[in-house]
């Protein structure tokens, strides 16, 4: 069999012409081709598509001789029909979705969620997206609260708080005001919490429900003696200190046995106006607010937002839209999300360690503003540290610039970033380092290093079985055992930096 091809670019029936036939036969077709339908593909602007078709001996065009043609229906023709693919496990997927009344309190409430879902693990809530979100130009918004769900008070003269559920004359007014508006945020974020659950009808009476108890809680106003000790930090232990002390005498001179009892049934005793203390501290945010003309700095308690974990690399920010008084929680713009992917804000940007502990009660290894305090006067060279971990930016903005990275290099976090702005350093312009002495000065800072790991009574390894073998110990103490481990982690991320480093100058 011998068989010819040609081109069709138009839906004319060309082989009915006899110059077709006497070009066709001349190619090498062994009878000329005889009248046959042709079968022609438009595309969705109806024009003509070339489509080559293979003319046999015999003249019979079937589908077995068009090529690119397959008459068979494909899956995507029938969606229906489509099995449905596999979901992807994701560290979600291992967490349980949130009760429905948890957002049915809400939705009643005009609290509104687009994308995301709220799942609970062993500690705590945590808000993940449903779904794929490919990165746009603008910010996406996730979250809907309004100002009547929150509990807000104001920073400065003369403050007011949102809603207005406090009736005229009533005593807890004259405890909030009494406090400092600059200073006293959490105390009187907590007396308006504590007003809000005796409230009839308050949102908070539902919402309380879904708030950590004071056993769950890992702020270290509700620590004990034993647990500050195993900070191994003598200042922090001391600063807790004074925090409790300072809640334990307000309670005392405003829950004093005179009160009446509107006052008293708030907080019967200390430890649940500690409690109150300690959910003021860890879920309210500091944002200004514009209602009508008024624009104010403002604590806020906002439910649901409150449920986001902190990261240091967030995907989301929070937005105050002032038209019809929302919170609104977004997308950082160009940020691309998968489904299952935590969403998260950076509690508060360029703080230690240490306050994350004072406040909210825990720590990070990867926090890239942590601080290691050096005391001899070795330095290395800052231009040449930071080129050979590819590290880009202003020192109150540095980034790993991982472009310049090779594929699967993860040694680089945040604590490399705090590294940079932590380790002594010295520039001169275009002079360049000189490969001895910066050796030198890497062996001594790694020696003082060693030195502070020598002062604490545990080392890392020795911390990690502690918190292993206690799986089921007080929130606190496992807090305080873990915030005294990343403290030696990053010193010891230090140590394998500096080895990177010297392993690296150029001779």
């Amino acid at each position: 069999m011998v068989s010819s091809t040609i081109l069709i670019q138009q839906p004319t029936n060309l082989f009915h012409q006899p110059e077709f036939q006497h070009q066709l036969w001349r190619q090498g077709c062994a009878a000329p081709l005889q009248k046959q339908p042709i079968i022609i593909c438009s595309s969705n602007k109806g024009r003509s598509r070339p489509l080559r078709v293979t003319a046999s001996a015999n003249g019979a065009a079937t589908s077995s001789t068009l090529e690119g043609y397959d008459s068979s229906p494909t899956p995507s023709a029938f969606p229906l029909f489509t099995p449905p693919s596999q979901p992807h496990d994701t560290p979600a997927s291992q967490l349980e979705l949130a009760d429905p009344d948890f957002y049915k309190i809400g939705y009643v409430r005009s609290f509104r969620a687009y994308g995301i879902e709220f799942r609970e693990g062993p500690d705590g809530y945590g808000v993940f997206a449903s779904r794929d979100v490919e990165p746009l130009r603008r910010a996406r918004v996730i979250m809907e609260i309004p100002l009547e769900l929150m509990l807000t008070i104001s920073k400065k003269l003369p403050w007011m708080f949102f809603p207005d559920i406090i009736p005229v004359g009533h005593p807890i007014f004259d405890i909030i005001n009494s406090t400092n508006p600059e200073t006293d945020s959490d105390l009187r974020l907590a007396c308006l919490l504590l007003y809000a659950f005796d409230c009839k009808d308050n949102f908070w009476q539902l919402y309380g429900d879904f708030l950590p108890s004071d056993d769950e809680c890992t702020s270290f106003l509700l620590a004990t003696e034993e647990d500050l000790l195993e900070l191994q930090d003598e200042k922090l232990a001391s600063t807790m200190r004074e925090q409790q002390q300072r809640a334990l005498e307000f309670w005392e001179k405003n829950w004093h046995s005179a009160v009446p009892l509107k006052i008293k049934r708030l907080a019967r005793d200390p430890e649940r106006f500690i409690w109150a203390m300690c959910i003021a501290q860890s879920r309210s945010i500091n944002l200004q607010m514009r209602i009508g003309a008024l624009v104010q700095d403002a604590n806020l308690l906002v439910p649901y937002a409150d449920m986001m974990n902190h990261s240091f690399q967030p995907n989301c920010f929070f937005h105050w839209r002032f038209k019809d008084r929302m919170l609104e929680v977004m997308i950082n713009a160009g940020q691309r999300i998968r489904k299952g992917d935590e969403m998260t804000v950076d509690y508060m940007a360029g703080q230690k360690n240490n306050f994350f502990m004072q406040r909210y009660g825990f720590s990070s290894p990867v926090n890239p503003w942590d601080v290691i305090h050096f005391t001899g006067d070795a330095k290395i060279h800052l231009d040449t540290f930071l080129s050979v971990f590819n590290i880009s930016g202003l020192p109150g903005e540095y980034y790993h610039n991982s472009r310049l990275s090779n594929d699967g290099d993860s040694f680089v976090d945040g604590a490399i970033i705090a590294a940079a702005r932590t380790l002594p350093t010295w520039s001169d312009g275009d002079l360049l380092p000189i490969p001895s002495l910066e050796r030198k000065a890497v062996k001594e800072l790694q020696e003082e290093c060693h030195q502070m790991l020598a002062e604490f009574p545990t080392t890392s390894d020795e911390d990690q079985k502690i918190l292993d073998s206690m799986p089921d110990c007080r929130r606190t103490l496992e807090a305080a055992i873990k915030y005294r481990l990343h403290r030696k982690l990053l010193i010891e991320k230090v140590i394998q930096a500096l080895d990177i480093y010297q392993d690296r100058i150029l001779f």
